[in-house]
């Protein structure tokens, strides 16, 4: 900060000595003005943000030392580069001043060449502190941004894998706007659940739901699969949207076999309290319309077509235990998979009989 661009504030209560003062820093190339007394300066320096203040201890009112305990009482003034001119003591007059808070000092008659180094120096201060500002405040913006990213996050991990949410976050919520692409559904619902929450207390019911929907969240995770909503026992996931992956299909049957091996103890420990549930998955593939459904104070991220309702209707086939899933999904899968068909099956919804298959392993 050399030249034009630092401004210097010079005051003293005596006109002719703040003029050649003032003039000599002129003929350096320095932007100057100049005050005659201490309110007079702080009313500049507010004004006009100097990047240096030269002022003369013995003022009547207003001293030196004053306006430089003024300045440094004032956030935007503390840092202020301050020197002190004095004709009195100059040791006495450093003590006072160092309390004060001025940065440096220089006796009377003015060494000018003195005068340049000591103002060069405290610029190169007063410039360093500039930049360190001006990063404190680019990382408060950051810290700022990333608080109401994470906060996004946050809401979008509702929705969605962590990778995939944080994929959002990073290109954009265009990605959520509608589309077509292909999926794969997948239809989760427990068998027995109904009659299960017509005996059961309204605690156990929830706490089945807990387990069930615990042991989902994190198996819908592993497999990145997005969680398009929860309607009771009744979920609904797929794959491949709102960002690709690979072997869509190969993951969603993948992720149903660790659903129904991760659901296994938890049925268990209910039947032995007499309580019979079980897990029906329905998987289906194809195109579906793809994007944000809802209103201004709820929304979801939703599939709408025919493999959404299809996949549902083949989890309604599905016994027990059982993983059905829709003729795309076999092509996809049958040179890893062990399926057995079942079908045609009459759906409700679709006028002709779906083929269909039962998913016995992985081979």
């Amino acid at each position: 900060m050399q030249g034009l661009s630092a401004r210097i504030l010079v005051l003293d209560d005596q006109r002719a000595n703040a003029e050649l003062l003032a003039e000599a820093l002129r003929g350096r190339g320095y932007d100057v003005s100049t005050a005659n007394d201490g309110p007079s300066a702080i009313e500049l320096i507010n004004h006009t943000r100097p990047d240096l203040v030269i002022s003369d201890i013995l003022m009547p009112g207003m001293d030196g030392y004053e306006l430089c305990r003024k300045l440094r009482s004032a956030p935007a003034t503390a840092l202020l580069p301050v020197i002190l001119v004095t004709s009195l003591d100059p040791t006495q007059e450093r003590v006072k001043g160092i309390e004060a808070g001025a940065d440096d000092f220089l006796s009377k008659p003015v060494n000018w060449e003195e005068l340049f180094a000591r103002v060069r120096s405290l610029l190169r201060v007063k410039s360093l502190q500039d930049e360190l500002k001006q990063l404190n405040q680019k990382l408060e913006q950051r810290v700022v941004e990333q608080v109401a990213q994470l906060h996004r996050l946050g809401r979008l991990k509702r929705f969605f894998s962590k990778p995939v949410a944080e994929a959002i976050i990073a290109g954009g919520e265009e990605l959520l706007e509608p589309h077509r692409r292909e999926i794969t559904a997948v239809f989760l619902d427990l068998r027995g659940f109904t009659a299960f929450t017509d005996r059961a207390d309204p605690d156990q019911v929830m706490e089945l739901l807990r387990a069930y929907h615990t042991t989902l969240g994190k198996t819908v995770n592993e497999f990145s699969g997005t969680l398009e909503h929860f309607a009771g026992d009744g979920v609904m996931i797929f794959f491949n949207d709102p960002l690709p992956v690979d072997r869509p299909a190969e993951r969603a049957v993948r992720m149903a076999l660790a659903l129904q091996k991760a659901f296994t103890p938890i049925a268990e420990a209910w039947a032995k309290l007499g309580h019979e549930v079980g897990l029906g998955i329905g998987i289906a593939q194809g195109n579906a319309t793809m994007g944000v459904i809802g209103f201004e104070e709820r929304w979801e991220y939703a599939a709408i077509g025919n493999v959404p309702n299809l996949a549902a209707r083949l989890c309604g086939a599905a016994h027990e235990g059982e993983v059905i899933v829709d003729a795309n999904t076999e092509q996809d899968i049958a040179r890893l998979a062990e399926l057995e068909a079942i079908g045609p099956l009459n759906l409700r919804g679709f006028l002709q009989p779906i083929a269909a298959f039962r998913l016995k392993a992985l081979r």
